[in-house]
């Protein structure tokens, strides 16, 4: 079976959910499940063979990570991307700046693929895979 990779832009930015469960806690099931997701458009998920929910592992040069997949609710958006900031989006971000004193949160190529065995990992294991602590 070959394995497939779709070749997405990303973007990142806030969300009620995200900013809800962030005041509930970073540490709360809230703020888990509506930040360690990546929102995409129906046909890309339908190319990648997999359904709202499905885990996915989006890398860039920078890193990858693994979230589930969820079915935009933006209208057709082939090709691109929505990771809410957070962990999981800032682990494929990077921290190059280009001068500029913000490193780039938007509009950067990533690359999509099932990852249906590998599991979502918390925030407490993403800050000890990230930075060793």
């Amino acid at each position: 079976m070959v394995e497939q990779k779709l070749k997405a832009t990303l973007i990142t930015g806030r969300t009620i959910d995200q900013g809800v469960g962030k005041e509930m806690g970073k540490g709360s099931i809230e703020y888990f499940e509506s930040s360690s997701v990546c929102f995409m458009d129906k046909a890309d998920m339908i190319q990648l063979g997999i359904k709202s929910g499905s885990n996915v592992q989006v890398s860039s040069k920078y890193g990858s990570v693994i979230v589930k997949a969820k079915k935009t609710t933006r209208g057709a958006s082939p090709g691109l991307v929505f990771i809410p900031c957070g962990l999981w989006a800032n682990a494929i971000c990077g921290d190059e700046t280009f001068g500029m004193g913000m490193p780039m949160f938007k509009g950067f190529t990533v690359e999509v693929q099932a990852a249906p065995n590998e599991p979502v990992l918390t925030l407490n294991e993403l800050l000890k895979k990230e930075y060793g602590r």
